[in-house]
């Protein structure tokens, strides 16, 4: 059971920031220092990419491990509600999976970022320097 009341658990929800979240200006800032220049939230593309490579036909998606389903130590399933919590994430996964295939087959390479990847930004700038290359 959840211990806040309907409308203070949308109101928190609510705060989620869709754009410009930590791990997002994070990867920017490693790319930015790797000296890659890019676009951000192209609406045109399936899927709303977090960050666009034009030049390099490239995007990047930086997924949170909780939201998509990665298997991490970060992700842990709520004890509460798993009749909800099961299927949404589920539903995020087929989401991910289905513009993943759009892209490609428009052309553009996928790169997916995830949270917990950020723990050790070296290696994370190592992996998109030799996407990227």
């Amino acid at each position: 059971m959840d211990r806040l009341t309907p409308e203070r658990r949308s109101w928190l929800m609510s705060r989620i920031g869709r754009a410009n979240t930590k791990p997002e200006v994070a990867v920017r800032s490693i790319l930015h220092g790797l000296g890659y220049r890019f676009r951000l939230l192209r609406r045109d593309l399936p899927g709303t990419p977090d960050i666009v490579l034009p030049g390099r036909t490239a995007v990047v998606f930086v997924h949170g491990c909780f939201w998509h389903g990665h298997s991490c130590k970060k992700t842990k399933m709520p004890k509460s509600r798993t009749d909800y919590w099961g299927p949404k994430i589920e539903a995020n996964k087929r989401r991910d999976r289905r513009k993943r295939r759009q892209l490609i087959g428009l052309g553009w390479r996928v790169i997916v970022v995830w949270e917990c990847e950020l723990k050790y930004p070296d290696k994370l700038a190592n992996k998109l320097s030799k996407v990227l290359a």
